[in-house]
Parts: structure tokens; sequence; C-alpha cells
């Protein structure tokens, strides 16, 4: 039987692989989350390349992912234990941990998405027991498997006004919440991989901190709109999800070799992909929720004043990070999946067709006792 009680870890490792995040929380209903402890640690390098190249087929996938997988839980383990560390918190008062996993294929479009994660594995190095593979029962149903987040963010963030949740990790989300509505989101596009890709590639830096590498050069307005109109998929409909497997290096590099306009200096290019993210994220609230009074921002990207600036520029409406609310944003994701382990321990189908496309709302995760 699931432990019951309210205290739960949430562990997330994104699409930008920067790191892993982790929060241990009390969920007590009726009041909002308080976060008691939080850790972050680096991938290691090795790892972080190889959760990269799994992404694309390659020699030896099944063994290499079982591998990196078993290594991932590794640096999940000593998340957890520094939270514990941390809390003095006991192992035996944690109901369940969520761990969502590595994203390295999401084909909802061919029926089935894939999470590098051990869970029977995190269970017995932590000793707390283990929700996890959060979006194969959606997809399942029918449905897009994800944003996983939007029924998490109408529980914190609604305030009886229509406002948009904007995440930016390595592929951007935006929830929509309106009063009387049942919460509907959908993925955007590129938030932070095709800049930190580029960045690393030019600078050897892992990221474009606050955007100050961006601010070298200018925005080239005519690459921008090469860039939209060369992806059909910006013009889909929702429900509607993406990833690495769309948006990656190569999408990029066969665009840039096609431009046809002029030589484009790398930081004009890294300008241009800060607003293609700001861009999207606006052409989707303008177009699905335009009177959301205001926008809140969580994820790694909030950190980004750069792009909070194209941001602000672009959605012409208060744009602000989640810090504002009580929520410092880069909890918001690991948060996150503390609250889907909880649900998924008391049975409540967290699962939001107007999000995902599903037949019907669905119990999210599988439980893996410790």
């Amino acid at each position: 039987m699931p432990r019951s009680g309210r205290l739960y870890i949430g562990i997330m490792s994104g699409t930008s692989m920067d790191g892993v995040d982790a929060v241990l929380a009390d969920l007590e209903p009726g009041r909002p989350p308080q976060v008691l402890a939080d850790a972050s640690l680096p991938l290691p390098g090795a790892l972080r390349a190889e959760l990269l190249a799994l992404n694309s087929a390659g020699d030896n996938e099944l063994d290499r992912a079982a591998r990196a997988a078993r290594e991932l839980v590794g640096v999940y383990a000593q998340a957890v234990a520094g939270l514990l560390y941390r809390s003095e918190i006991d192992t035996g008062t944690i109901a369940a941990i969520g761990a969502h996993g590595q994203t390295v294929r999401h084909r909802p479009d061919l029926g089935y998405t894939w999470q590098l994660n051990a869970p029977a594995l995190l269970a017995e190095l932590t000793g707390v027991p283990v929700v996890a593979d959060f979006r194969s029962r959606d997809v399942a149903a029918g449905g897009q498997g994800a944003p996983l987040v939007p029924a998490f963010h109408d529980a914190v963030f609604a305030d009886g006004r229509p406002r948009a949740v904007l995440n930016l990790g390595g592929i951007a989300n935006v929830t929509l919440l309106r009063p009387g509505h049942e919460p509907s989101g959908f993925d955007t596009g590129p938030a932070n991989v095709l800049l930190d890709l580029w960045c690393e590639r030019h600078t050897g830096r892992g990221y474009d901190e606050n955007g100050q590498w961006a601010a070298q050069g200018r925005l080239r307005p005519q690459l921008l709109e090469y860039l939209i109109d060369s992806e059909p998929w910006f013009a889909l409909p929702p429900p509607k999800s993406t990833g690495r497997d769309r948006f990656h290096a190569d999408w990029l590099q066969q665009r840039l070799d096609d431009y046809p306009g002029d030589a484009l200096d790398p930081a004009d290019v890294q300008a241009t992909l800060q607003m293609l993210t700001a861009r999207t994220v606006a052409q989707a609230v303008a177009a699905h929720a335009p009177d959301a009074q205001d926008v809140l921002v969580c994820g790694g990207g909030a950190c980004n004043a750069g792009l909070m600036r194209d941001l602000a520029h672009c959605l012409q409406r208060p744009v602000r990070p989640t810090d504002r609310q009580g929520v410092p944003a880069r909890h918001v994701e690991a948060l996150a999946f503390a609250w889907l382990a909880r649900a998924h321990v008391h049975g409540i189908a967290a699962g939001l067709p107007a999000v995902t496309g599903a037949r019907g709302r669905r119990v999210l995760g599988a439980y893996y006792p410790a």
C-alpha cells in the first residue's frame, strides 16, 4: 500500500540536460506547497554527452540506455540524500518521490514516449517509494503525454483572472488559466535548447548567462521569419508537444545552410534564436489566450534577463518570474513532480484532455514501493 503523508520529493532533469533539480515539499491540502529543502546537481560530463547522443539513433542503444538510466538514477539518489540531510527528515516520513526521468524520444504520433529512468533502483537506493513513467498512460489514451504541469499550475497559480504560466526549459510550454474553464496548455517550441547548443558550439559555455552574448549580436528579422516559416510544426493547433526529436543541432544547421540572406555572425544568430523563443511564445498566447492579463515564467529561462526582456516586448503585458507568487522559478518543475506523485498516490487524475488531447482524464504514473 502507498504510504500516507504530506511530504513528497520531486526530481526533474529536463530537456536542457544541465543538471538535476530536486525539492522536498510539504503538500498539505488547502495550503500552498512549502519547499522544505532543495538540491541541484550537475550531470557528469560523460553522462550528459551520452544522454544527448541517445536522442538520436546509434549503435548498441539498448545497453547504453540502460547503463545511462542507472547512472542518472545514481545522481537522483545523491540529490535525495542531500534533501534529507538538509531537512533532517527521516525517509519513513516521505510518502513518495516523483521522478520524471530523462526524455530521449517523444513520439506520441507513433504512440510512444521514452524517458530513461530506473525507478525500482531509485526506490532501492533511497528507501522511499517512487512514482515514475508519468507520460505513458496519457499517450495510451490517445494523448500527447505532455505538457504534464498544467494541472499543477492551476492548483498553485490560478487567482481568478485570465493568466498564462510559461515554463522555459529546453522546450517552452504554456499553461492557460481562465476562470470557469479547465486549464489548457501546450508546447510552443524551443526555449533554451537551441540557445544552449549554439552558445556551447561558439563560446564553449553551456548557456548564455543573462543573454549577454545575444546582446552582443543584432536581431536578423529575415532569419527569424525564415526559421518560423520553414517549420510547419509552429502552425499546428494544440494539443501539441515536441522535444529534441524535432529541435536539435541538425534542424538549426540545415536552416542556416539554406538561409538565402546575407552571411550570419554567430552572435546575430544567438540574438535571433532568443527572439525566436519570445516570438513563438507570444504568437501562441495571442492565438489562444488573448485575454491573459499577465504571464508568470518559470524554468531556467526565467533567469535569462535578455530573454525576459524579449518576452515582455513581444507579449505586451506584465511578464514576471513565479518568484513573485511565492514559488521560486527554479523550483517549479521539480515541485510539479512532487505534486504529480501525490496525485498518483491519492488516485487523482492529473492528466488533462484539454491539454494533451487524451480521451479522458487519467491517473498518471506507476508506483514502485520501497
